[in-house]
């Protein structure tokens, strides 16, 4: 009996025929880097839980502006610790606060790389949660929404070239458009986390950005992991609020909930490989039971092969000097 016609492998046999044969490709504009920005002189902390990430104080970011303009990576996503914290969340919508100065310092020295300013307030807040709190110590999301859309003017007047909130308010997106908007900022894109689960996956993120509640949890507010349908149904709301980009987060955990959202929406699609997705790569690997460029390499790709369009990760410094992109 003669053998199949058919033999998958012959575009296996070598290197080049497989990277010419690949269906999903890694490219450096795809990539974006989340930077933590703190107050202080001097500083360029290491964070324990996330091997080679640091807190920068602005006089220690020209630094990295400096060497992500030379990756020629395309954009950061940033994050920032204040010197203090109180109820309003002053130091998120604060002309002087350290994303604004930051983003200042990132268009005046790399004007070409794209700034996403995380619009949210927990990391400004003293209970750390992301709004106004009721007598009961739940988030009452109708009066955030002005805080929010505050934050997100102070963000568009320092020069972030994309708000990205982060909250899961019911009816931010909205809320911000018409604020930007009406102050002349309507070029500005809004990437939302529009499907963002309340999950175990941040941890690392919450020593990283002091961004642990003093309380309770954000599952009253975030989405329950359980939830697919729903995962859709507030990803089509915030397109209909006028949501420019969508974001799934975490990642590799929802890459069913990426491709249901990639074959529901024509809007550019983001995954956010969060910090415990990393932060596991980089225990795996510093015990010798994963090879670490691969397996973040691996990741990577079935996110994209998922069906997101912009990577937000840590590895995306790492990916340019391993010269996987």
């Amino acid at each position: 009996m003669a053998f199949p016609t058919h033999r998958p492998r012959r575009l296996r046999r070598n290197e080049t025929l497989r990277s010419m044969v690949a269906e999903t490709r890694l490219s450096r504009q795809s990539l974006i880097q989340p930077l933590f920005i703190t107050a202080g002189h001097d500083l360029r902390e290491p964070i324990g839980s996330m091997p080679g990430q640091y807190r920068w104080s602005l006089d220690r970011l020209p630094e990295m502006i400096d060497t992500l303009a030379e990756l020629d990576l395309p954009a950061v996503l940033l994050f920032g610790l204040p010197a203090t914290k109180d109820t309003e969340a002053t130091g998120a919508w604060h002309e002087d606060g350290v994303v604004q100065q930051a983003t200042r310092l990132f268009k005046q020295r790399a004007p070409r790389l794209q700034v996403i300013c995380d619009t949210c307030l927990c990391e400004y807040t003293s209970h750390g949660h992301c709004g106004y709190l009721t007598a009961d110590g739940q988030v009452e999301n109708d009066s955030t929404l002005g805080l929010l859309a505050r934050t997100a003017v102070s963000q568009a007047r320092a020069g972030a070239d994309i708000i990205a909130p982060s909250d899961m308010m019911d009816g931010r997106v909205a809320a911000i458009r018409a604020a930007l908007d009406a102050e002349g900022y309507s070029d500005v894109p809004i990437m939302s986390y529009a499907a963002k689960y309340a999950s175990a996956f941040y941890g690392p993120f919450r020593e990283a950005a002091d961004s642990a509640p003093a309380f309770g949890d954000r599952r009253g507010y975030q989405m329950d992991p359980a939830n697919r349908r729903e995962a859709l149904r507030e990803v089509l709301l915030d397109v209909d609020e006028g949501a420019d980009m969508i974001m799934v987060k975490p990642a590799m955990p929802y890459l069913d909930i990426i491709r249901e959202v990639r074959n529901a929406v024509d809007l550019p699609v983001a995954a956010y490989q969060v910090s415990g997705e990393y932060a596991m790569i980089k225990a795996a690997a510093a015990n010798g039971w994963l090879d670490e460029q691969r397996t973040a390499v691996e990741s990577l790709t079935a996110i994209a092969r998922a069906g997101a369009d912009l990577l937000i990760t840590y590895y995306a410094e790492q990916m340019v000097r391993w010269g996987c992109v």
